[in-house]
């Protein structure tokens, strides 16, 4: 006990030169944890190539990989312009409204896993616009629509207020059909008879959309229009429709135009696949929808026996029998087909790179440990399509909008949350709605008086689903249902949760940036920082010899502290900013030259090492600190009425200036003085004195 005491009493009370090491402890973690924040994918892939090298009997902890957030410079990605109507909204609400539709669209492009999106607003000559840059978007059309919608969820009860056609109405809307069915017969004949498709589709297609190109529908995959790509899909390019193709909206003539294979938008070699797989899932309690009672190691454990068990003849049996996916004892793991950006990174990473015909190693996602049987891949192909359309008409085109459904007072305003959810039953997805208290009450209401009768759930005018209410359903909690595929349900709950615009915008630019012109400069900047910071190191060494070396270290902590700051924040990394990171190291390194500076002439006093340490940092620091307090200030005025690009500067200027502070003032000093001693006193040119003039007084 005395002895324990006598420890503690050390690390509670440490002696001057305990509180220095104690320090240096403190600085050693804090670099070891910065390491493992820049270097986590790194780190990760040793820790998992040393638990396979020993059988699992070795496993290190794994850290959280954390990306850097590179701006539309460096990454890529597409930049838009929205103009914001304010006809409807008063003079004194317009500001508040324009800064509502900027908080909507940043919890829209949210969803994306954009890069640090940068959404802004302009008000220029009265006009109030958007600016949006997507760093790193793939789907730039999908991001278009996200953006631009404005989703209303309603609820609607039935009516007995349905009204049918008269004999004469009925008459003439069959002659009017029967006259669209003439025309587009005579059309058809004209392209069959080797009529220039695209003048016949200017000239009589009734399709206002696609009519001024002439009937290009552009590409398409069949992710934009399944119905289309069916009936095209076998064509040779040049093939017309040799019949009508009758749809709602009336006869259609098709022309395959071009079909090509889906390229990357930024890698234009690299074609674009999509897989055929099944999965076996095993998750464990803390990931996402889990409710095995495992734990994590249970979890592990139980996937590498299944792991050794498993084969392309047994796997589906497996799945059956073992895995926790919901209605994976129905479907067997069956993923069917999907592109890359469908399934979670890790999943998609693995899949897409694993040969067909084969089951992977376990991977880790946040839904628990995978094993996946690939079955087979194929490039995603895309169809030119031109299209004639000739309009018919139907009853909702004379009646109206049918009364069919009426309003009830519950809407997406009393909508608290969405998610997606499996059925149990066939392991459909399912989006589950979840309202406020309010919302809950009147969903009661709602369900109360309506058993055994549907009840009708609207998205943007469209019945999505139409379930029949069984008994009243109390707890704010209801279920959205219908044929969705995961990708479907996600957009749905994802869209459900951005909300909706407060006014009404248009795009009126788009500009696709490639990031062939960033990644050039990146290198050329990296380049130029590596050359510079080597320069310093040799000077620094050189000149001021062994505190030189000292300063070095303290300046490779230092940048590794910054980097995991600039992965934190985040902070967003343009080529601007990468130039405000590398002016910050040379004034981290402009204060270790005045403190050693006046670190030599306070030696030059006849002072001891460790009394001149102290009093060079201490009559340093004022030099110092007004410095970079002059620094700071112009970073903060930078950031707070400057472009995006200037802001990028100022942000990470500012970070590594008040890193540097810290790394100089303290890291710098811990090194310092836990070098000095009696050794050090005898051989003062390591500090760059000579020994006959250590007791020279200026």
């Amino acid at each position: 006990m005395p002895q324990n005491e006598n420890i503690l009493q050390k690390i509670l009370k440490p002696s001057p030169r305990g509180r220095i090491w104690q320090i240096f402890i403190l600085v050693i973690i804090l670099a070891i944890f910065g390491a493992l924040i820049d270097a986590g994918a790194y780190y990760n892939k040793g820790a998992g190539w040393l638990a396979a090298k020993t059988g699992y009997s070795v496993k290190l902890p794994l850290t959280k990989e954390i990306p850097f957030h590179l701006g539309l410079d460096l990454l890529g990605g597409t930049h838009l312009v929205y103009q914001a109507d304010m006809s409807n909204i008063g003079d004194r609400d317009r500001s508040s409204a324009i800064e509502g539709v900027r908080d909507v669209i940043e919890r829209r492009v949210n969803v994306f896993g954009v890069s640090e999106p940068l959404v802004q607003t302009t008000i220029s000559g009265g006009e109030y616009r958007v600016i949006v840059e997507l760093a790193g978007i793939k789907d730039v059309n999908e991001a278009i629509a996200m953006i631009g919608e404005t989703p209303l969820l309603e609820f609607k009860e039935q009516t007995d207020e349905i009204r049918e056609l008269t004999e004469e109405e009925r008459t003439a809307m069959e002659e009017i059909n029967q006259q669209a069915e003439e025309r587009a017969e005579e059309v058809l004949g004209k392209v069959l008879s080797g009529g220039d498709f695209a003048a016949l589709a200017k000239e009589y297609s009734e399709d206002e959309n696609t009519k001024s190109n002439d009937g290009d529908m552009g590409w398409l995959t069949e992710k934009d229009n399944l119905r289309l790509i069916n009936i095209v899909r076998d064509f040779a390019i040049g093939d017309v429709t040799t019949d009508l193709v009758k749809t709602s909206q009336g006869y259609e003539i098709l022309k395959l135009e071009d079909k090509r294979q889906k390229t990357n938008p930024f890698i234009e070699t690299e074609v674009e696949k999509e897989v055929k797989a099944s999965h076996l899932l095993i998750c464990y309690d803390g990931s996402e929808g889990c409710e095995s009672g495992l734990s994590k190691e249970d979890a592990y454990n139980k996937i590498k026996k299944l792991k050794e068990q498993a084969s392309l003849e047994n796997f589906t049996n497996l799945v059956k029998q073992n895995s926790t996916e919901p209605g994976a004892d129905v479907s067997g793991g069956e993923l069917g087909w999907f592109d890359r950006n469908m399934m979670v990174e890790p999943f998609s990473e693995v899949v897409f790179k694993q040969g067909v015909g084969t089951i992977s190693d376990i991977v880790e996602t946040k839904f628990g440990y995978h094993l996946i049987y690939k079955q087979d891949e194929r490039p995603i192909e895309e169809y030119r399509i031109r299209r004639i359309l000739l309009k018919t008409i139907s009853e909702r085109d004379i009646i109206g909008e049918q009364k069919e459904w009426k309003n009830t007072e519950l809407t997406g305003k009393n909508l608290e949350r969405a998610n997606v959810r499996f059925n149990p039953n066939d392991n459909s997805p399912e989006v589950g709605l979840e309202f406020d208290n309010e919302g809950a009450e009147m969903f009661a209401e709602i369900t109360g008086r309506n058993v055994e009768k549907p009840v009708a759930i609207f998205l943007d005018g469209y019945a999505i689903s139409v379930p029949t209410v069984n008994e009243r359903i109390t707890g704010g909690r209801a279920v959205i249902t219908g044929n969705f595929n995961i990708k479907e349900a996600k957009l749905l709950a994802q869209r459900l949760n951005a909300g909706a615009l407060p006014v009404p915008i248009n795009l009126i630019n788009q500009q696709t940036v490639g990031p062939s012109l960033g990644q050039a400069s990146l290198s050329a900047s990296l380049i130029a920082g590596i050359v510079g910071l080597i320069l310093v190191v040799i000077f620094m060494i050189f000149y001021y010899r062994l505190p030189g070396l000292l300063a070095v270290i303290s300046l490779i902590i230092y940048g590794i502290l910054v980097l995991a700051i600039f992965k934190l924040w985040p902070v967003t990394l343009t080529l601007a900013g990468l130039a405000g990171f590398i002016l910050s190291i040379g004034m981290a390194v402009d204060a270790n030259v005045l403190i050693f500076e006046r670190f030599k002439e306070e030696l030059f006093l006849g002072k001891s090492l460790d009394l001149a340490v102290k009093d060079s940092f201490m009559r340093a620091w004022p030099s110092i600190r007004d410095g970079n307090v002059s620094t700071l200030i112009t970073c903060f005025i930078l950031a707070q009425f400057s472009t995006s690009v200037v802001k990028g500067f100022a942000v990470t200027l500012g970070l590594g200036v008040i890193v540097s502070m810290f790394s100089a003032i303290v890291i710098t000093k811990t090194l310092l003085l836990l070098i000095t001693g009696e050794w050090l006193e005898r051989k003062l040119w390591l500090v760059g004195i000579k020994s006959d003039n250590a007791n020279t007084v200026n």
